[in-house]
């Protein structure tokens, strides 16, 4: 983020943050007894994670003047590849969850899904390793 929005440069970029909500009936499941009390809990529950992800992005962003968030209800894969539509997006950059091979086949995978759907530059970036991260930590600080 700090390479493309750098404290003092001028900004060349709207950056748009969206955060893709799934609905609550997808993360239940197949409908049981007891399902119609469960829904409003688990919506309650999926609209604070929306806000938590929006409240960290504004923070990693506080730097950055020309800066909107979305929530959007759906499937990630498709809120991602129509967020790229509809803002007519030069980049999508979306992080890794670094699964496993196994569970990317029974998940699936949505950098690998918006990789070949999305009509943009898309941009994967991994969470680095605890020892990688302080190492940069330690490389930042003696630049600074």
């Amino acid at each position: 983020m700090h390479h493309f929005f750098a404290p003092g440069q001028a900004q060349q970029y709207h950056l748009v943050v969206v955060s893709a909500k799934p609905p609550a009936s997808s993360v239940i499941g197949i409908a049981g007894i007891g399902t119609a009390e469960l829904l409003p809990r688990v919506e309650l529950d999926l609209k604070r994670a929306s806000a938590r992800v929006i409240e960290k992005a504004k923070e990693q962003c506080s730097h950055v003047t020309d800066v909107s968030y979305e929530v959007k209800e759906g499937d990630a894969r498709n809120v991602l590849c129509e967020a790229v539509e509809r803002h007519h997006a030069d980049m999508l950059v979306m992080g890794s969850h670094g699964y496993g091979a196994f569970k990317r086949a029974v998940l699936g995978s949505v950098s690998d899904y918006c990789t070949h759907h999305a009509h943009c530059t898309v941009m994967i970036v991994k969470k680095p390793k605890h020892h990688k991260k302080s190492e940069h930590w330690r490389l930042h600080k003696k630049e600074a």
